[in-house]
């Protein structure tokens, strides 16, 4: 594709705006009166900019500011000071402290306190982890990261509704922030995050009572959708200093099933399923393949995995030249620009729900423009995605992150953590 003038003096223009804007929410070394303190955020500086700006360019469910005063109307937001990321002590400790105001409104009626304080960690803190520089998790000069971050609450007093705001506080040491930045599963995060220290408004709090309900962003979301509404915006959308959110409200999002009972995976079991949809299949290849690109040695078919059963269907992804980076990076584009226009057309060949199988293996082999099938360091990326999932992205009721977030994903055989926004704009830290 030719990439025309306007568009990169449109994209230097960007580039330009974000270098400008995001390093306003670090605070000044020189405003700093703890000599020590002031040292760090001097020498950290460029580090700690690299987070705003990663956060600048995440879409947020609902508007988020960084903000030096917690509980503010979002109409006084915008003009309020947002210079937030600082280094300063906790306990004796030095941490990395990240405040600000995220207005989002949550019904006490349909969320309960670790409900709320849950979402607004998936919503808001998670990307900010996920943005940590290498720098600050390696250093012995930083015992901890503290994130406080304020949202709105709805409840009815005496049959009166009322909003107020409520404060999560998440104390993390940074050893176990570093854990959590190099985790390749659900289960490694939720051990890294258990070591820290959780506060709902000053009270102690466990997020991860019920580890279930954490790491997806599709936990809990029965009653998500209902209780969670924009607090209404009396400025005009804006995230920090004047750069333009979005102020689309979070896509509903999907009611996972329940859990399905052992799927019998034997080799008879399989061939079964096999022949079952394999007109449906065959005339799904010869349909789609100018699309897909079905691998011609590898068919599509059955197979097992974590004790369900997964159609893997195997395609070639080729990506344009410029578009070389990080493995990361790599899987991220294959997604967006490949696999996720696949979903539709192959759960439309499969329209029968006859509720035999899991999900869908969409196992990938990444290649540049210029390489060839022979060429070798094709990156191997599998998508592997509950099928009632993948009914709710059908339906438009979930978004390709939550497909991610909800799935599996393995590059090269080794399962990862994939943030698509961070991983195609280049923050994405996790190995």
């Amino acid at each position: 594709m030719r990439v025309t003038k306007p568009i990169v003096e449109r994209a230097a223009i960007a580039l330009l705006a974000l270098a400008f804007s995001a390093p306003a929410q670090v605070l000044a070394p020189a405003e700093i009166s703890d000599p020590q303190m002031r040292e760090l955020q001097q020498k950290y500086l460029a580090d700690l900019k690299l987070i705003t700006q990663a956060a600048a360019m995440h879409s947020f469910p609902f508007h988020f500011y960084f903000s030096r005063t917690l509980d503010l109307q979002e109409k006084d937001q915008a003009s309020s000071d947002q210079r937030s990321i600082q280094f300063d002590r906790y306990k004796n400790q030095v941490v990395l402290k990240i405040t600000g105001n995220y207005f989002a409104s949550y019904s006490t009626e349909l969320m309960n306190s670790e409900d709320r304080a849950r979402q607004t960690y998936r919503d808001v803190m998670m990307p900010l982890l996920q943005s940590l520089p290498p720098a600050l998790l390696k250093t012995d000069e930083l015992q901890a990261f503290a994130f406080e971050i304020s949202h709105h609450v709805r409840k009815k007093v005496l049959g009166v509704s009322s909003e107020g705001v409520e404060n999560v506080v998440l104390i993390l040491p940074r050893v176990s922030a570093a854990r959590f930045a190099q985790a390749a599963s659900t289960s490694a995060q939720e051990a890294a995050l258990a070591e820290g220290e959780v506060f709902l408004n000053a009270a102690p709090l466990s997020l991860w009572a019920h580890p279930q309900q954490m790491t997806s962003s599709a936990s809990g979301a029965a009653f998500v959708a209902k209780a969670l509404t924009a607090t209404p915006a009396a400025s005009p959308g804006l995230m920090r200093d004047g750069a333009p959110q979005s102020t689309a409200k979070a896509a509903p999002i999907a009611t996972p099933s329940a859990p399905a009972p052992v799927r019998d995976t034997s080799p008879d079991a399989i061939r079964g399923v096999q022949k079952s949809y394999q007109e449906s299949l065959d005339r799904m290849v010869q349909d789609l393949n100018t699309q897909a690109h079905f691998v011609r040695y590898a068919p599509p078919a059955f197979i097992p995995f974590h004790k369900g059963l997964f159609l893997q269907l195997s395609v070639t992804t080729t990506l344009p030249d410029g578009a070389g980076g990080s493995q990361y990076r790599l899987a991220a584009l294959a997604f967006d620009q490949h696999i996720a226009h696949l979903i539709r057309p192959v759960l439309a060949a499969l329209k029968e729900d006859r509720g035999d199988f899991d999900g869908v293996n969409f196992s990938s082999s990444i290649r540049l423009g210029g390489a060839t099938a022979t060429d070798s360091g094709a990156t191997a990326v599998e998508f592997i995605f509950p099928l009632h999932m993948l009914r709710s992205y059908e339906q438009f009721d979930c978004t390709g992150q939550d497909l991610i977030d909800t799935g599996y994903v393995l590059i090269n055989g080794e399962r990862v953590s994939l943030n698509l926004q961070a991983a195609e704009t280049g923050f994405q830290i996790r190995p």
